[in-house]
């Protein structure tokens, strides 16, 4: 189900960690947005609900100090990863609505590259160990999961968004921001924090408090987006927007 396009607020540009505007004179070819996935993990444990957000590397040429969620591109072997739940039905439909590529098998394959740029960021393990370890697993990241004795899991995801990055900017993504609950991590593997790492800290901070973290606006829309879902229990029926920019103008359409 789609709706019309809205035009909405929204001055930076970035679908997958947010992006100031090109500078003046600055233009950069028009190339295709990559393909990434991005992950919310929500603790709800307490009286107020507390999400993950890791520190970007001041060095780092993009949102350098910025606060992100975990995430990155779609890379091959998120396609030929096992799981041990599968995607709820309403996620993986919406997952395929106004995708010119759309199958079950890439809508799947998105959610759990949120789960390996995690881990990889983060060194969360988002999955369960209740069936043993995976009897093969692609080659690279994935062979941890297996190494651990963890199956990714899919089947507590909820699809809070989706933004594409405006045409001549220096990186474009066509970004999914995925949210699971923090009960669905397995495991911790340490060191993947650190000086010298994309992430150089990560913070459990209540929901209510993050307007006082250093962020891009896109991750304060996606912010407004989750708080609407948890204030509305997470409901399947609650709307997906697909956020992207027309004629200068940020556009919203439910999905």
């Amino acid at each position: 189900m789609t709706g019309a396009a809205a035009s909405i607020s929204l001055p930076e540009a970035s679908a997958n960690e947010g992006e100031v505007g090109p500078k003046a004179g600055q233009v950069w070819p028009n190339v295709r947005p990559k393909t990434a996935a991005t992950l919310i993990i929500v603790d709800r444990t307490g009286k107020h609900p507390k999400i993950l957000m890791g520190k970007r590397h001041a060095g780092l040429t993009f949102m350098p100090g910025k606060f992100v969620f975990p995430g990155g591109r779609l890379e091959r072997a998120d396609h030929s990863m096992s799981v041990a739940g599968a995607l709820p039905g309403h996620v993986e439909t919406r997952l395929m609505a106004r995708d010119s590529r759309a199958s079950a098998v890439r809508a799947r394959a998105m959610a759990l590259a949120a789960i390996r740029e995690t881990y990889e960021e983060t060194g969360l393990m988002i999955g369960t160990s209740e069936h043993g370890a995976p009897q093969s697993a692609p080659a690279g990241v994935w062979s941890e999961f297996a190494a651990h004795g963890i199956f990714p899991s899919l089947e507590g995801f909820h699809f809070i968004a989706r933004a594409i990055t405006p045409p001549r900017m220096s990186r474009r993504f066509d970004a999914r921001f995925f949210c699971v609950d923090a009960g669905w991590v397995a495991q911790r593997v340490e060191g993947k924090i650190g000086a010298d790492a994309e992430l150089t800290e990560l913070v459990w901070i209540p929901l209510r408090d993050t307007a006082q973290l250093e962020l891009a606006e896109i991750t304060r829309t996606i912010l407004d987006e989750l708080q609407t879902r948890i204030a509305g229990r997470m409901a399947p029926y609650l709307p997906v927007p697909l956020l992207f920019e027309k004629n200068r103008k940020w556009q919203r359409v439910e999905l």
